[in-house]
């Protein structure tokens, strides 16, 4: 089944203190950005924050409940490091979680690094909105994208009410 991927918008989000303060280069959201312009979803949003729980939740709530963006994938803030509080940011922002997406990307990381098991990120559905948690760098955001990317447009449609069948 071939979803129309231009119905849905999406938006990027970079949680980074140093990005956040122009001190580093933001390299995983403008690689996000083309990577899902290039699949035909419509960019309406992105931003870099600090690693603040409450920097992230404002955004992310804003990005739901106001500007009704469809997709939004996060990067950064998903490991052990004590500036690492995306997953716990996503505990007020989500209302239904999806393990299996999570899961997903750390099975397929763990085929290429044992640290893999330190990833924390989550994926979720708040409205209708499908927000997914990536780690933060390039390399690493670009390969658990790929791992959800043959079903992102079908999981959209389903959050929008879609009536077509999963096993298809």
């Amino acid at each position: 089944m071939d979803l129309d991927t231009a119905r849905f918008s999406f938006g990027v989000l970079t949680m980074s203190d140093k990005g956040s303060r122009g001190e580093r280069e933001d390299t995983s959201g403008p690689y996000l950005l083309q990577t899902l312009q290039d699949l035909g979803y419509q960019q309406k949003a992105y931003a870099i924050v600090p690693d603040q729980v409450e920097s992230i939740q404002k955004t992310l709530i804003a990005w739901v409940d106001d500007e009704k963006v469809d997709l939004i994938i996060t990067t950064g803030g998903t490991g052990v490091a004590p500036t690492d509080v995306t997953p716990e940011a996503m505990v007020d922002v989500i209302e239904k979680d999806i393990p299996g997406m999570a899961e997903a990307m750390r099975a397929e990381s763990l085929k290429k690094t044992p640290n893999a098991v330190l990833s924390r990120g989550r994926a979720g559905i708040r409205g209708k909105s499908l927000i997914i948690n990536l780690p933060g760098s390039e390399k690493a955001a670009r390969e658990n994208l790929a791992v959800l990317l043959p079903c992102l447009a079908h999981a959209l449609d389903k959050i929008h009410g879609g009536t077509s069948d999963c096993g298809v």
